[in-house]
């Protein structure tokens, strides 16, 4: 099948829907400024790797897991960060008359039990890199109900961060109106209606696996640093 024949298939793999969201990026604006680039999620690294190259800024990863509805594990209900912010679906929250107290209670079991262990698995502990005064781009491999952005941005939001951009190759186009409202930019090269699921719409799409992330996060430390070193020895140099 080519991606010509499926009206329906936006992509032909990752590299491909890459190159189109670095298209609709304002990367010379990002490169000029202080960037940080910040995957939302580990299927995110790929795109925040690339968008991080193209306008040289740093990376990392924020790390969350979904608070499930206890009468429906399919469905997430809330999200929390490694930050410990949590952000509610108020809507499937109400229409399972779920108590927020659960929600509250599942948020610290799961940052106890989950969130932090992601942290020591990505980043052997590590805090997330500085945001404080800085143009932060979150990024994702798409956004289905904006739940897990939304907590990315509320997290930022609490660490400093300047402006904040979103950047994802597909999303449903009413979570892009939502996100629109609440950040300084969504940048993305296709926002559809009735959003099925993100192989739906690859020609050729693999899940990254632990050992691939850990790659690309171990590769952009060594970048942050290398990077870190050579703005303190040019600002040593001007003194």
């Amino acid at each position: 099948m080519s991606i010509d024949s499926n009206p329906n298939t936006y992509f032909v793999d990752r590299e491909d829907a890459s190159i189109q969201l670095i298209n609709v990026l304002p990367v010379e604006l990002l490169s000029k400024n202080e960037t940080v680039v910040i995957a939302v999620s580990e299927g995110g690294v790929y795109f925040a790797d690339k968008i991080s190259r193209s306008c040289h800024a740093q990376m990392d990863l924020l790390l969350t897991e979904a608070i499930l509805a206890p009468n429906n594990p399919e469905i997430a209900i809330a999200m929390i960060s490694e930050t410990e912010e949590v952000v509610m679906h108020k809507a499937l929250i109400d229409a399972f008359e779920i108590n927020e107290d659960y929600i509250y209670s599942e948020a610290h079991r799961k940052y106890e039990e989950e969130v932090l262990s992601y942290v020591y698995k990505y980043r052997k502990g590590k805090d997330l890199v500085s945001l404080l005064g800085k143009y932060v781009v979150l990024a994702d491999e798409c956004i289905e109900t904006g739940l897990t952005m939304m907590v990315a941005l509320k997290s930022v939001i609490e660490r400093g961060a300047k402006n904040i951009y979103i950047a994802t190759p597909i999303l449903d186009k009413a979570v892009y109106e939502n996100l629109l409202a609440v950040c300084d930019g969504v940048f993305c090269p296709h926002n559809i209606r009735d959003y099925i699921s993100i192989e739906y719409y690859y020609q050729n799409f693999e899940k990254l696996n632990f050992d691939e992330i850990s790659i690309i996060v171990n590769a952009q430390e060594k970048r942050n640093k290398k990077e870190k070193t050579l703005k303190l020895n040019e600002e040593n140099n001007k003194i």
